[in-house]
């Protein structure tokens, strides 16, 4: 039986939930790079970094904050440790008013793996689009597949291309369902 993997989405439906905003470094400026932390490598060691509450709300064991950085909450990065500590970096990050020790996190793992075929639309930057730094990655991708057999070991990662999209293998899903960790979504890829 092929294994199973899930696009980790941030439930934005929940009602009355907190809203996160851009990590912060030291000194109260946004960090340089935050795309860094969705790139599919390690981040550079960071002094200590907060994210503000732009929204008060319930806080979430997940919740993607500005340029869609990942935060998870001691608990889900207990079970992200347990299960895939060779695909993460937890990056410590002080969430405002909050005293739990909340982490980004960053999947160390890029993979091409995106089954344009089996995908509902995928939409590839040509030279025309004008970004010569992107041509033949993808624009877009609606309806996202993946080939399972592209994977390999990983049980966290991104896809190349797609780094947008956060993916998890089936075991974690169950592992963070049977917590009931808040926040979270699944999509089958």
């Amino acid at each position: 039986m092929p294994r199973r993997y899930f696009r980790l989405l941030d439930d934005v439906t929940i009602p009355g939930r907190w809203e996160l905003g851009i990590a912060l470094d030291a000194g109260g400026n946004e960090v340089d790079d935050p795309w860094m932390f969705r790139e599919g490598r390690t981040a550079p060691p960071r002094q200590a970094l907060r994210i503000p509450v732009e929204h008060p709300g319930t806080p979430l064991d997940f919740s993607l904050a500005g340029f869609s950085t990942p935060v998870v909450h001691p608990r889900v990065a207990a079970v992200l440790l347990e299960l895939a500590a060779q695909d993460i970096q937890l990056v410590p990050v002080a969430v405002q008013g909050h005293a739990e020790p909340y982490a980004i996190l960053v999947a160390t793992r890029l993979i091409r793996c995106i089954d344009d075929a089996a995908s509902d639309e995928v939409i590839r930057w040509t030279p025309q689009d004008g970004r010569p730094d992107r041509v033949g990655q993808y624009r877009d991708v609606d309806g996202m597949r993946i080939d399972p057999t592209q994977v390999g070991d990983a049980k966290v990662f991104r896809t190349w291309g797609w780094s947008i999209a956060l993916i998890v293998s089936e075991d974690i899903k169950l592992a963070l369902e049977r917590i009931r960790a808040t926040g979270i979504r699944f999509t089958e890829v």
